[in-house]
């Protein structure tokens, strides 16, 4: 009987390794999923709750501000649990403060407090800080490194199908399709004023509660699953990490301003969706949360077509040709009328799939140990995703046109095709 060659013994190790990060892999991959989830359901409840308290544009965007100023609290805190404890720990805190934060919808609608809602909401995104923070460079060291990207951008296509998901099927839930002027409301004696917004709000309460029961459940289920974890060797002086140290790489620090930017132009684009579909092309607002679930399947489709095309194309250079094309198609929803405008921003969210994975990895490209402090420098960078919302609901309400606010992500797109011409780049030594 022939002796195992090098080779075959090389193959039954790959095999093995690769069994043993499968399931995690899987496991992992499904926190892609339920963050997509609940980030979809944001531009949802921003014509709901504008609808039910009475909000400007500017007023309706804290619900972003709420959610994503959470990652750049939480972002360094997280980064640190898990250098000191490890990615299961911080996906467990992460699930827990997820769930809670989805429950919490329950008293806010009771209460009747915009306030409420946007605790709620602040109380989930820490929870999705630790999930990004953990999953994302889990994503990314789960096999070879030469396809990471790919393997990132896979994981990620389940985040396009939660956004095709929430929107088509849960948003119909809580959207009543009532839309009362304000000459109405005016009207309404005060008792029947207060029944229409308990009835708006009380239209977020299932959904919410079974999601937040839901991702309690899954995390009892990470609880009890061996999660294989890398930890950082934590060695002394110059070989330890440090954010001086990973702030030395040009990539790293062109990644944040990248991220920071194509976090602000997603938030923008799909948050204000619903009201360019209704003011822009005259649509209802239940057929407008319709063409939202299509905007969210372009996004899937796009994540999937993408890592196909990682196979041929470099990730940067598909990222210049995918920043370049949403930069056209920025200028045409500032600029066109009727359908046009929603089919515009139906194909921004497959040319934006690809971006946030690609920036992500070729941030942390070549950290070393210092790649946790990295990862949470990045998802601090998300930050982007609560002071530009605002910036384009203030242009809307001084102009009187939610088009001209779509400027924002004009000028997001033009700074993330600057990364990808010099992101790639390396420190001269």
């Amino acid at each position: 009987m022939a002796l195992p060659t090098q080779m075959d013994v090389q193959k039954n190790v790959s095999s093995t390794e690769n069994k043993k990060w499968l399931f995690p892999f899987i496991l992992v991959t499904s926190l892609f999923f339920f963050w997509g989830f609940v980030h979809n359901l944001d531009p949802i409840l921003i014509p709901h709750l504008r609808k039910a308290f009475n909000l400007t544009d500017l007023e309706s965007s804290l619900i972003d501000s709420s959610v994503f100023i959470a990652y750049f609290v939480m972002a360094l805190p997280a980064g640190y649990i898990m250098r000191k404890y490890g990615y299961k720990s911080g996906i467990m805190i992460g699930l827990v403060l997820f769930g809670i934060g989805s429950i919490l919808f329950v008293p806010a609608a009771n209460e009747l407090k915009y306030i409420y809602f946007l605790g709620a909401l602040f109380v989930i995104a820490c929870g999705l800080t630790f999930l990004e923070t953990a999953a994302n460079p889990y994503v990314t060291i789960l096999g070879p490194s030469e396809t990471a990207t790919k393997r990132l951008n896979f994981s990620q296509s389940f985040n396009g199908l939660a956004a095709f998901i929430a929107p088509a099927y849960v948003g119909p839930m809580i959207l009543s399709g009532k839309n009362l002027t304000q000459a109405q409301m005016d009207a309404m004696a005060p008792a029947e004023l207060h029944a229409y917004v308990l009835e708006e709000a009380a239209s977020v309460k299932m959904p919410y509660l079974i999601l937040g029961l839901i991702i309690l459940a899954v995390a009892v289920l990470f609880y009890f699953t061996n999660m294989p974890d890398v930890k950082d060797e934590n060695k002394e002086g110059v070989e330890g990490a440090s954010f001086a140290g990973a702030l030395k790489s040009m990539r790293l620090r062109w990644g944040i301003l990248a991220q920071f930017f194509y976090v602000g132009a997603q938030v923008c684009v799909g948050s204000f969706f619903i009201k360019m579909a209704t003011t822009s092309a005259g649509l209802e607002e239940g057929v407008a949360a319709k063409y939202l679930g299509f905007f969210g399947l372009a996004f899937m489709l796009g994540r999937f077509a993408g890592t196909f095309f990682m196979q041929y194309i470099q990730p940067r250079k598909l990222l210049i040709i995918y920043t370049i094309i949403n930069i056209l198609l920025s200028i045409l929803a500032i600029f066109g009328s009727g359908m046009i405008v929603v089919y515009t921003l139906i194909t921004i969210a497959f040319f934006m799939s690809i971006m946030f994975p690609t920036i992500f990895s070729m941030g942390i490209d070549g950290l070393g140990h210092n790649t946790k402090i990295g990862s949470s420098l990045i998802v601090m960078s998300i930050v982007g995703g609560a002071l530009l919302p605002p910036v384009l609901g203030l242009i809307s309400d001084s102009t009187g046109s939610i088009q001209y606010g779509y400027v924002v992500p004009l000028t997001c797109f033009s700074v993330i095709l600057l990364f990808a011409f010099n992101g790639h780049k390396t420190n001269k030594a």
